[in-house]
């Protein structure tokens, strides 16, 4: 339930909770939290109406005719931000653009593409909401520093509970979680539990209904929190909000926590696996018992159209350099474009255990956390839309069920299989040819995917041109 109904509710809570700071958080292209703060009494009926002037070039979206930007507070969304010296109120919302005719919604602004994807959705006819259900893995470390000048290139972090501080004099517990060990350890082995514990509290005070913690494979200091299923915008939200509490509560308790695709060296990387489902009138659209592992038509469509754009997708759902060093072979992370029941290695799994008809889903297993969750998830739901709008068979396009370990396959069986994109080039080359199931009805507008290409291939090419220490290990004495 949202906490304010209208300004008065809030300025009220404000005066008896003492608040005096209320803190706007504004989504950046890339998918980052900024914000703008003014006193708490100044939240007023004009705030709601005019909404917080700011420049918006600055933001890295495409030129606008005018850069100046409104941003308009969601009350739904207020909550007392935990981090903050000063009793601070915390509210998220949307970003409009200044006509001479009036405030029109900014097209390219992350929470308008996604409530403007479910909109075309309920128009569309097919459904009126899509229920997703994210999985947060990542790693809690004790510090990391890293360097990058002309004559240096390098990082390093460390937890101690990693293997490779087993042998480390002085204050040494002895326990220490094995290479790629991690799976469910249990304490003393881990060391993050009653930081996970009071996290998920933390995150049940803001809205967010935890399903589970446990450590996750990687023995350095990997972990995962799964939240319950929930509407696409509203999980968007609390993407954002997961990724503020757990950072600030990794620095509050002296650690440091990443959700990078691939940290570590030979370990298990963070993925965020997208469960999903859709909903007409209440009723579920994706199963049917007498269907593949108990989905409809419609759900094998919805997989169709995933599986048909999953190479231009990785672009919004794994836009990093570092997401592709993740999608290798080994380490349970997709790399065949296919779907099958209770299988890690395909692109889309099935779990098995999801038997009821009201809780039938799937797993898109590619996207990771350095997305921008509403570009990401709008995304995901207009390819799947495009899948069932063109009733694309995923089975007649070769793209399974795959019930075998794809890892395994020879290398002729491989030869018959389409994979994801190797790097973040090779998928920004994809979003360049295949795009138009994203712009349909203008979800996404074409200066935005414009501008998302320039900047991404700008990262890109910055990390090609670095040294890499590894290749001084390879070549130098050549």
């Amino acid at each position: 339930m949202p906490m304010f109904e209208n300004v008065r509710q809030a300025q009220d809570y404000c005066k008896n909770q003492g608040i005096r700071m209320i803190d706007f958080k504004m989504v950046d292209i890339n998918g980052r939290w900024r914000h703008l703060t003014i006193p708490a009494e100044r939240l007023d009926e004009s705030t709601m109406c005019y909404g917080i002037g700011f420049d918006g070039s600055n933001y890295g979206y495409a030129p606008v005719e005018k850069s100046d930007m409104v941003f308009l507070p969601d009350l739904s969304t207020a909550h007392p931000d935990p981090f903050t010296e000063v009793p601070t109120l915390s509210i998220s919302g949307n970003v409009r653009v200044l006509r001479d005719t009036g405030n029109e919604p900014f097209d390219q602004y992350p929470r308008n593409v996604a409530l403007k994807a479910e909109e075309f959705m309920r128009r569309s006819g097919i459904a009126d909401q899509m229920i997703i259900g994210p999985e947060f893995e990542f790693h809690l470390l004790d510090r990391v520093s890293y360097d990058c000048r002309p004559n240096r290139v390098s990082y390093e972090l460390d937890t101690m509970q990693a293997e490779w501080n087993s042998g480390l004099p002085g204050a040494n517990s002895g326990y220490h979680v094995p290479r790629e060990g991690g799976y469910h350890i249990c304490a003393p082995l881990d060391s993050s539990y009653d930081f996970r514990s009071k996290i998920c509290l933390m995150l049940a005070d803001w809205g967010i209904d935890v399903k589970y913690h446990h450590h996750e494979v990687g023995g350095p200091g990997q972990v995962e929190i799964e939240v319950e299923l929930g509407s696409m915008t509203d999980m968007a939200d609390k993407t954002m909000i997961l990724k503020y509490v757990v950072r600030n509560a990794a620095v509050a308790a002296g650690k440091t926590a990443t959700f990078m695709p691939k940290p570590i060296y030979q370990e298990a990387g963070n993925g965020m696996h997208v469960h999903m489902l859709l909903r007409k009138d209440g009723k579920p659209l994706f199963y049917d018992e007498a269907g593949y592992s108990g989905l409809s038509k419609e759900a094998h469509w919805f997989m169709g159209g995933l599986l048909m754009h999953a190479r231009s997708l990785c672009a919004l759902t794994n836009p990093s350099t570092n997401s592709f060093k993740r999608l290798v072979p080994g380490y349970e992370a997709p790399v065949t474009i296919g779907y099958a029941t209770s299988n890690r290695s395909a692109v889309i799994r099935i779990p098995a255990y999801a038997k009821a008809s009201d809780s039938k889903r799937f797993e898109l297993r590619n996207p990771d956390a350095t997305c921008n969750p509403y570009y990401a998830y709008a995304a995901i739901l207009m390819a799947g839309l495009d899948g069932i709008l063109r009733q694309t068979d995923p089975h007649e396009h070769g793209w399974g069920p795959f019930d075998c370990n794809l890892y395994q396959l020879s290398e002729e069986e491989k030869m018959g299989l389409e994979s994801l994109p190797k790097t973040l080039s090779e998928a920004l080359d994809a979003l360049e040819k295949d795009h138009e199931y994203l712009t349909r009805d203008g979800v996404f507008p074409e200066p935005l995917l414009n501008a998302w290409i320039k900047n991404k291939r700008a990262e890109a090419e910055l990390v090609e041109q670095i040294p890499h220490p590894a290749e001084i290990g390879l070549y130098y004495d050549l």
